[in-house]
């Protein structure tokens, strides 16, 4: 069984969707087609979150100062970028995709 990949995910710069093709894999030179901002960076990253030290859920990770530059972290995990912040239409779609309502 194959984990399933997103159809899609967004820039965390221009919120515009970018499509996955194949078995994609975010290397560190990768930048958004729509507004050139890399896609390899802290912002797009599954353990970023603002709110919290360092603005990284991964105690291991060097620190990087700038969010948005490309970096060699090795916990990087592509989250789909955006916002970090759900709408209520977002939240109750996600739960209701998980529950399978």
């Amino acid at each position: 069984m194959t984990p399933e990949t997103p159809q899609s995910f967004k820039c965390y710069n221009c919120g515009k969707n970018i499509p996955v093709i194949g078995a994609f894999k975010v290397a560190r030179t990768e930048d958004c087609p729509y507004c050139l901002k890399s896609l390899h960076c802290c912002k797009m990253c599954k353990f970023y979150d603002p709110k919290v030290y360092n603005e990284c859920h991964e105690t291991s990770a060097d620190r990087i100062v700038d969010k948005e530059k490309a970096n060699f972290c090795d916990y990087f995990i592509l989250s789909g970028g955006g916002s970090n912040s759900s709408s209520k239409d977002d939240l109750v779609s996600a739960a209701d995709a998980l529950f399978k309502k």
